[in-house]
């Protein structure tokens, strides 16, 4: 059996040595204790007996409960992982994982909006305090493809604006620099120097971005703020905070710019996870051809 205290040492390592947010870290918890139920009602005693055949039987029963195979080869990793750390710690005597074959995904594009949509999207917010606030966010989200949680944990230490940058701190509390546009510098400057000051309400925080309470934005606010203004757009695909990310590095793409650096825009620590911007602009290309082809 896998003992709880083997999963509890796990998670203070993903904590304290990899600095994952709680987010990911309740993932892995969840993901280990299906794992755990899964090992204990095979009556498997000893932590030594779990072979390659048992966690692959595990990863079938995944499939037969229809669970996608973006699920299955999450759970794979977590598992991969979890018993990697087991030999590291010398819980364990042999690593069931080493002969596991990677799942193939399925691969799917992302939703994204074309630049007249993101120009009317951001375009929809009113003039009222929190409408000049809800459009620098959704701004800041397209000008740097940030994700949901980045442009919540923004402080304004984080800017430097003169230079034209923000710090960004990613997954696994990995820190990168994103550009900043002129036109995004100067709505930040003037959202600081005004609406922000109002919300603030006298409360001492250097969280950037501020709800009419003067705290920060939660990711649930976030997207309701997002979803908001999709409706008031009318535009007819399902936004989200993550729709300006993708918008963000399908629009780069598109213009010509080099994926390596979009990588790095995005915080991707696989090159592999940025490449299917690519594919969207080869989607485009395609439908294009079909279109205006004369012989087509």
């Amino acid at each position: 059996m896998i003992k709880d205290h083997l999963i509890d040492e796990y998670v203070l390592f993903l904590t304290v040595e990899k600095g994952l947010s709680q987010t990911s870290i309740d993932a892995y918890k969840t993901d280990l204790r299906q794992y755990q139920v899964y090992i204990e009602n095979k009556n498997i005693i000893d932590i030594n007996k779990i072979s390659t055949d048992v966690i692959i039987g595990f990863l079938k029963q995944l499939s037969d409960d229809g669970k996608s195979k973006k699920t299955m080869s999450r759970m794979q990793s977590t598992i991969k992982n979890f018993h990697q750390f087991l030999m590291n710690e010398q819980a364990m005597t042999h690593n069931p994982t080493i002969k596991l074959s990677s799942i193939k995904q399925e691969t799917t594009i992302p939703e994204y909006l074309t630049v007249d949509e993101m120009n009317r999207l951001l375009e929809t917010p009113d003039n009222t305090p929190a409408g000049i606030r809800d459009q620098l966010i959704m701004e800041v989200l397209y000008a740097c493809g940030l994700r949901v949680s980045e442009v919540i944990a923004l402080k304004t230490d984080d800017l430097n604006l003169d230079m034209g940058f923000i710090k960004v701190t990613g997954k696994g509390s990995k820190e990168r620099i994103v550009p900043v546009t002129d036109f995004v510098s100067r709505l930040i400057k003037d959202y600081i120097s005004g609406v922000r000051l109002d919300l603030l309400k006298e409360l001492n925080t250097n969280q950037l971005f501020l709800t009419n309470r003067g705290k920060g934005f939660t990711r649930q606010g976030l997207w309701k703020m997002i979803k908001k203004y999709a409706l008031i757009s009318g535009i007819n695909k399902a936004i989200t905070p993550h729709t300006f990310r993708h918008s963000f590095a399908t629009h780069l793409i598109e213009n010509g710019a080099d994926l390596r650096a979009v990588q790095e825009l995005l915080g991707h620590t696989d090159i592999n996870t940025t490449q299917i911007y690519t594919q969207i602009s080869n989607v485009k290309i395609r439908e294009m051809y079909k279109t205006y082809h004369p012989r087509n």
